[in-house]
């Protein structure tokens, strides 16, 4: 491709990270600074999208609405809410659009509402519209009916309604919409679900207000709960508010990223679907929620996993390393080739095919979630220690096979480390609550095999050539992953076998705060390109340095980490060589690794 060539492709795309996330806690919708939804899955996070201009920008489709005449942006949040405001400074006055989805458990809440409220504060302002809905990735055809302030696009499988304040017009495919609006007007834009060729309901100025005001409300008071107090409670928070987004509360799943791929290196291939339940990920994040207070989202994960995973061994256990936000286990990976990808990084991924890689660092995740959730949440129930037990029993049968190891490598099974190091953490979390509760439970038989691979790790994880614990038995190679062997309690945060291999990691994979997962040309995975530096391990990184008692370098660090966020406070998975963000958006790792990093250096400096 010629420099002119991907120039203009460039051109046509926002950066990643030029976008704010709204939601429903049932799907969401990337706004961009300029005023555009270029993303958007309806009914659900893991459903076809509607609006995809983020992977296509000519046939993905978008929901374009802004001044019609040149204007400078700025976007934020309405303070503690997941309230977009994308306000617009033109020549002619002062304007903005207030994105936002009610949420609600009525029979309303499966209308998926996506409100946007135009305000004219000052002077007089033109706006355009125009609504491109494009079904099924893109690939299914639809039709459009049209009123003077209402259209009907309907598709085989969705039907969605468009109704306004402002007359509309339509090309036979599309909807758009010329009004302008003097101080203190509005005009409203409500985009619902509807069901077959049932007419859209209107929204006047009057309701969108209402809706607005009980939106608001809603994530207020969900945000009150938080008791959090320390030094960085606005990323704190946010991070907080974006993890709730980014729960599906028919089930209490809880999705790695609303997004499919967005690439890990532009032009690459490193490009995966996001949109399911981790069981890693969602562990983690009952622990950073559960830290700030937010017990209610840690229980519906634990009755996530009790009601909606069956529990039949299957080739890689009993448990897969991810689901489906209804609890699904068959995910099959494909591609979509018609759309080109963001700035044409393809192929366009739905689905995921590591849903069947054997990970055993799963099984430790997941036994501390429920460690921390029956200390400070609700005691674990017969039901789940039982499972628990069944769980810990398959661990003391398997922790010694290779697996593909937490990165979800595809280049061949190996003895990861941090794979023996979670199934200890698995062991040793069931034995902690079975002494603490009295319960039942083998611990003749876990407690030696917790011993056993805590002396495998020391003897045969360890390189005597790097003075460093590695990633894998009988390699050289580092790997950030490793920063949780203090975190997990494993070994002592001083300990100089472990102060050393900090070093370590510090000399070859840090470069300011930000932290390379491994070198990949040193450890092939499999993949095709190179990769950022990954969001997570930073954060990591702080806390190893924080519970190792470098608390300066630690603070410098993680306030060095608070600028690399966007300007909503939102973090892609990776940050590229040149500073921009890269992969799906936001990504729950991230943020639920910034909650922990921020509790635990809060608590270090007193």
């Amino acid at each position: 491709m010629s420099a002119a060539s991907a120039q203009h492709r460039s051109a046509r795309y926002l950066p990643i990270a030029d976008h704010g996330l709204i939601g429903d806690l049932r799907t969401a919708a990337l706004v961009g600074i300029d005023g555009t939804i270029d993303w958007y899955c309806c009914p659900s996070f893991d459903s076809p999208s509607v609006f995809a201009a983020l992977l296509d920008a000519d046939r993905g489709g978008s929901f374009e609405l802004s001044p019609a005449v040149p204007a400078d942006t700025k976007q934020f949040y309405f303070p503690d809410t997941n309230v977009l405001i994308t306000r617009f400074f033109t020549e002619d006055g002062l304007g903005e659009i207030q994105d936002f989805m009610p949420v609600g458990d009525t029979a309303d809440a499966d209308r998926h509402r996506l409100i946007r409220r135009v305000l004219c504060v000052r002077g007089r302002i033109p706006f355009r519209a125009h609504v491109a809905p494009r079904f099924g990735y893109g690939a299914h055809p639809h039709a459009v009916r049209m009123s003077d302030q209402a259209a009907l696009f309907t598709s085989a499988d969705l039907s969605l309604g468009l109704t306004t304040t402002v007359p509309l017009e339509s090309d036979g495919l599309d909807a758009g919409a010329e009004f302008t609006l003097a101080q203190g007007e509005t005009a409203v834009f409500v985009l619902d679900r509807v069901g077959g060729k049932t007419p859209p309901r209107d929204c006047t100025l009057v309701e969108a207000e209402l809706e607005f005001t009980a939106t608001v409300a809603f994530w207020r008071r969900w945000l009150q709960q938080s008791r959090y107090r320390g030094r960085w409670r606005e990323m704190v928070h946010r991070s907080a508010l974006t993890l709730k987004l980014l729960t599906y509360v028919p089930t209490g799943a809880i999705v790695a990223a609303p997004t499919t791929s967005l690439p890990e290196q532009l032009g690459g291939g490193r490009n995966w679907d996001y949109r399911y339940a981790w069981i890693r990920d969602s562990a983690f994040a009952v622990y950073a929620l559960l830290r700030l207070g937010f017990t209610e989202e840690a229980e519906a994960f634990i009755r996530f996993l009790t009601h909606h995973i069956d529990r039949r061994r299957g080739p890689a256990g009993p448990l897969q390393i991810m689901y489906g936000i209804d609890g699904r286990a068959d995910l099959p990976e494909r591609e979509l080739s018609h759309l080109e990808g963001y700035r044409g990084s393809a192929p366009v991924r739905i689905g995921n095919g590591a849903a069947v890689q054997l990970q055993l660092d799963i099984y430790g995740a997941l036994l501390d979630s429920a460690y921390l959730f029956d200390m400070w949440g609700q005691p674990l129930t017969s039901g789940q220690w039982r499972a628990a037990c069944e769980l810990v029993d398959w661990v003391c049968e398997h922790w010694d096979q290779p697996d593909e190891g937490v990165w979800e490598t595809r280049g061949g099974r190996k003895k990861f480390l941090y794979s023996q190091l979670m199934c200890w953490v698995a062991i040793d979390r069931a034995m902690r609550i079975a002494w603490r509760r009295g319960l039942p439970a083998e611990l003749y038989r876990w407690g030696p095999v917790r011993d056993t691979i805590y002396w495998r790790i020391l003897d045969h994880g360890w390189s005597a050539t790097r003075q460093a614990f590695v990633q894998y038995e009988g390699g050289e190679v580092l790997d950030a992953a490793l920063l949780m062997m203090p975190l997990t309690g494993f070994i002592a945060p001083h300990d100089p076998v472990w102060l050393s291999t900090l070093d370590a990691l510090g000399n070859e994979l840090v470069s300011d705060s930000l932290v390379w997962r491994y070198d990949p040309q040193a450890s092939p995975d499999g993949l095709e390109g190179d990769e950022g530096t990954f969001s997570i391990c930073s954060f990591w990184y702080v806390e190893a340095l924080t519970r190792a008692g470098r608390l300066d370098e630690a603070r410098l660090a993680f306030e060095k980490m608070l600028t690399y966020a966007n300007h909503v406070g939102l973090y892609a998975e990776e940050i590229s060589h040149t500073g921009e963000q890269l992969g799906n958006f936001p990504q729950a790792f991230t943020h639920l690794a910034l909650i922990s990093a921020a509790f635990n250096l809060d608590r270090a400096l007193g």
